[in-house]
């Protein structure tokens, strides 16, 4: 497998992921790092398809829960359109929805 390549939606999204909480960005870099090398064809609880092309890595850590929404973006390149950190159950429709916006862009874009 091997050379998959993760980028981000802008530099603002790198940013916000690369400020979590120590613990809940180790865990999410290694599972880039396994996206890198492997592939994204990842499972619970590591990763989830959410519909439509739009799937999230899911990390959690004493610190509390992230999530990053990633599409494929070309052959082998992983778009991360938004990653959050959680302060409800559910996953907020307001992050959701602006990942779906995102998707939508990077996929007309293509």
């Amino acid at each position: 497998m091997g050379n998959w390549r993760v980028v981000y939606y802008n530099s603002k999204v790198e940013v916000k992921i690369l400020a979590w909480p120590q613990k809940l960005l180790e865990r999410y870099l290694r599972i880039v790092n396994l996206i890198e090398s492997e592939g994204a064809n990842l499972r619970m609880p590591l990763a989830r398809a959410l519909g439509d092309g739009l799937f999230e890595i899911r990390v959690k850590a004493k610190d509390g829960i992230g999530r990053a929404f990633f599409c494929y973006a070309v052959k082998q390149e992983v778009m991360v359109l938004h990653g959050f950190i959680k302060k409800t159950r559910e996953t907020p429709l307001k992050e959701l929805k602006l990942a779906q916006k995102r998707m939508r862009e990077v996929k007309y874009a293509i």
